[in-house]
């Protein structure tokens, strides 16, 4: 079968193979037929070398299809049924799982789908991103990230719900804890950046602020529900005329570098919660100072997943997106093949990209 596979790093580019199998499904496992795949900018980020991962590697981690055989033991799905790939899934046992009430943070289901090797090249072993491999035709996980869903839901807009709709509404709903009347402000307004400003409006936020370098995407951003899109140059002029000069209520990086980190919490208002949404890369940091932390009381806090219990969130966004509250077919902004897919990866960071869905 087709699959897109990472064979260095750094790269540009990644390998179009077209002889790659599967090992044979084992107990426990899910074997999915890829309908679509998200284009997301964790798959750059494993390109360039900010997310570590060993090559060779078939790329994709946010993915849709049709479940085409189950290993010995699953019961929750079956042949025939359409799911989403989750590259970080509960065990269901742990303390995240069960005492804590985070499973967005359950070690034992990510050290599962890191484990997971399901690609072969001959008799080479092919590795996959976060054990999920959804830049081929065909994949097999363990079944704990196999998350059922409505038959009617177009699989190209589930594709999307499986990273990026997740981890941005989630940021906001989730962790955050955006309450309405409050002011956001969204640091990058791309795909995550997007969804993060869907899930303000959804939580009833009064101003929502989009920045961005590019004015393409803050256009974009007030057709998902910005109130307000500005480029770093006029952000303090709007941090003035909608706080006050106080800063905002909840402040949102999706970006993953420390300086909009680090600007994410000066945005903030006293008593106000900064939450990181972006990946940035492991050797990077960013200063606070001792005095500040307690003088201004702020909240600091990352977000892992959108902070998400895939088994019940999965599909809450897509009830949201069914009722018309969350607009994911707006998201697409190009389709393209599964061999297209290094030109995609070349305009990654241009204004009209928002969010690029494979087709197989």
């Amino acid at each position: 079968m087709l699959a897109a596979i990472l064979t260095e790093t750094p790269t540009e580019e990644l390998v179009i193979a077209d002889d790659v199998t599967l090992r044979d499904i084992a107990p426990g496992d899910v074997q999915v037929k890829i309908a679509h795949s998200g284009v997301c900018h964790s798959d750059l980020s494993a390109m360039n070398g900010t997310i570590p991962l060993a090559p060779p590697a078939v790329l994709g981690h946010e993915g849709a299809g049709v479940v085409t055989a189950v290993g010995d033991g699953v019961t929750h799905v079956a042949p025939g049924d359409h799911v989403i790939i989750a590259f970080s899934p509960p065990c269901g046992t742990c303390p995240y799982c069960t005492g804590r009430g985070q499973p967005n943070l359950c070690l034992n289901g990510m050290t599962s789908m890191f484990l997971n090797q399901q690609f072969r090249r001959g008799d080479e072993v092919v590795g996959s991103m976060t054990g999920c491999g959804t830049f081929a035709e065909e994949t097999i996980v363990p079944g704990i990230a196999a998350v059922k869903i409505d038959d009617d839901i177009p699989l190209d807009v589930a594709a999307l719900v499986g990273c990026g709709v997740t981890t941005g509404v989630g940021a906001a709903l989730n962790t955050a804890k955006v309450t309405p009347g409050s002011s956001v402000l969204v640091i990058g307004a791309g795909g995550v950046g997007v969804a993060a400003i869907q899930g303000a409006r959804i939580a009833g936020a009064a101003a929502i602020v989009a920045v961005d370098l590019h004015e393409g995407k803050l256009d974009r951003a007030k057709a998902f529900g910005a109130t307000h899109g500005v480029t770093p140059d006029d952000l303090p002029a709007a941090l003035a005329e909608i706080t006050a000069g106080e800063g905002f209520d909840f402040a949102l990086e999706c970006i993953g570098m420390p300086t909009t980190m680090r600007q994410a919490f000066d945005m903030t208002r006293r008593g106000g919660t900064a939450c990181i949404v972006g990946v940035g890369r492991a050797e990077e940091t960013f200063a606070l100072s001792a005095f500040e932390m307690f003088f201004t009381e702020k909240t600091l806090v990352g977000s892992m997943y959108g902070g998400a219990d895939v088994r019940t969130d999965f599909n809450r966004f897509l009830r949201l997106y069914k009722a018309g509250r969350l607009d994911l077919e707006g998201m697409i902004t190009r389709r393209i093949r599964i061999d297209e897919v290094n030109d995609a990866m070349s305009c990654m960071g241009d204004a009209d990209v928002i969010r690029q869905v494979i087709d197989f």
